[in-house]
């Protein structure tokens, strides 16, 4: 019971955090992306380009702390599990700074990705820039994005389904649905849905 209230009352103060830190800057649906590279936890660089054959990407601004971003862990591994092979992997990037939030240092991620067992990249945006070009507010805050040519652009913006505490009892699945659109050569029905998280921790 303890364990539950402790859980109860971190979530709800992630999402007072997040309401009152919510930005709308950033990419928007239909923007350009820009590539990137990231510190991945094996100490290797990772960008969208490594990945030569994707269709696109599902991707995860999360970490090890936050309680939502721990609630969602299986289903962002599901994610990755189900549509890596589709063309559409995950890539999840850590934006918090680990001087706020030690939980969130690169030891701790790379400790985390090993017991979990990622099959997808988890990388350090150290400086943050990435999270702030992209608009990411909280974690898990999620973007899909699909390959054009060369380009990338914003297909899908906002939470990964609708039930932040039980995947069973989840009834709408926005970022499957909107990568099962994009599979079939579709736009997503429901491009930016609104989400829930911790506030991402910026550097003072």
């Amino acid at each position: 019971m303890k364990t539950y209230k402790y859980l109860t009352s971190a979530v709800l103060m992630c999402s007072l955090l997040i309401l009152s830190s919510f930005s709308g800057d950033g990419y928007k649906v239909g923007d350009q992306v820009a590539d990137f590279k990231l510190k991945n936890v094996d100490g290797k660089t990772v960008s969208m380009a490594d990945f030569e054959d994707a269709k696109g990407f599902i991707i995860v601004f999360t970490c090890n702390h936050c309680p939502y971003a721990k609630m969602y862990e299986e289903r962002i591994m599901q994610l990755d599990e189900k549509y890596a092979s589709q063309g559409y992997p995950v890539i999840a990037i850590n934006p918090n700074d680990p001087v706020k939030q030690p939980e969130d240092s690169f030891d701790k991620m790379k400790e985390r990705a090993e017991e979990k067992g990622y099959s997808f990249p988890y990388v350090l945006d150290d400086t943050q820039e990435i999270a702030k070009r992209f608009g990411a507010a909280y974690t898990p805050h999620t973007f899909v994005v699909e390959k054009k040519g060369t380009n990338y652009k914003v297909a899908y913006i906002g939470a990964i389904d609708d039930n932040y505490r039980d995947a069973a009892s989840a009834k709408k699945f926005y970022v499957e649905d909107a990568v099962d659109a994009l599979l079939e050569g579709k736009a997503p029905a429901n491009p930016s849905v609104k989400g829930v998280g911790c506030s991402i921790k910026w550097k003072s």
